[in-house]
Parts: structure tokens; sequence; C-alpha cells
């Protein structure tokens, strides 16, 4: 099985690489890391049906504008968090993989931590689940949690902000 600190080292290591996918396996245990290849395809079209699109496009820029309207409310909410979010002197554990962010180690279990709880640098705070793999998160600073900022059962992104803590 492998360690947390082996899979990032790994993905870190291809991240600045130039191959764009690499597979490793040893005892049992199988890593397989892809980066994103965006593919530029370009179409000529007759001129009858370029204006089409044009005209769709315009539809579409219309129809945000009626949602728009409602989004104040969200970003009133959103300035309250985001002094805590944007403050350098708090510590972001961050997702080491793409998954699934579980609180607890099952449904029945009370969460590792939650806000005002003091970790350690091995402190378990959550389990990242990838490709039916349950990956403990270790806190890797001594503190406090401030903020879980993802919902259990939430997709997360490589390198997404799970906790902020105050570090000590």
């Amino acid at each position: 099985m492998f360690k947390i600190q082996e899979i990032r080292e790994i993905i870190k290591l291809v991240d600045s690489s130039s191959i764009d996918e690499f597979v490793y396996e040893a005892d049992g245990a199988k890593v397989k890391l892809k980066k994103n290849v965006v593919v530029v395809t370009e179409t000529v079209a007759p001129k009858k049906e370029v204006v089409a699109p044009v005209v769709q496009q315009s539809a579409p820029a219309a129809a945000p504008v009626a949602p728009a309207t409602p989004a104040p409310a969200k970003a009133e909410e959103a300035p309250a968090a985001a002094p805590v979010n944007n403050d350098p002197s708090l510590h972001k554990i961050v997702s080491p993989m793409v998954g699934t962010f579980y609180q607890s180690p099952n449904p029945d279990s009370p969460a590792y931590v939650k806000v005002g709880d003091k970790v350690g640098n091995e402190t378990i705070v959550c389990i990242v689940e990838a490709m039916k793999l349950f990956n403990e998160i270790e806190a890797e600073v001594q503190g406090e949690i401030v903020e879980v900022l993802v919902k259990d059962g939430e997709l997360v992104e490589y390198g997404q902000p799970l906790f902020l803590v105050k570090a000590e």
C-alpha cells in the first residue's frame, strides 16, 4: 500500500514533467495518473452556418442575465467566509488527489475532526476515496481546525483546500 506522501511526490513529479500518463504497480497496489490533455480542433463552416451559431450564442448570453439577479444574495454570503480563506496566517490542508471527501471512517462514526479541535502532524483529519481506495489524510501541521471547507460526500479536486488550520 502506498503512503500518502509517496503519492504526493509522484503527483508532483508527474505534474512537473512532460509526460501525460504514468502507471506504477508494486505489491498489488497500482497508481495511475493522467494529465489533462487539451485538444484544439478548428472547423471551417460555410457562411450560413456561421450566422446560426452567432444567433444561438446571443440567446444563451441573455439567459444568464436573469439568474444573475438573485446572485447578490449569494455574493453577500461569500464575503463573510472570504476573509478567513484569504488569511495568510492559516494553513490549508489540501486534497492530495481527486476523490470523494468523507469526514468519518463510516456513516455511524463521528467526524475525525471538527472546528475547534486540536490536531498534530499525524492526526487523521478525513478520508478521500479514489478508485475504491480510502486514503487517510493527515493534518501535516500542528494547530487548531478553524474551518471545514467541504461537505461530507462532496467530490474534491487535487490541491483543493479541505480545512483551514491555525498553526501553532
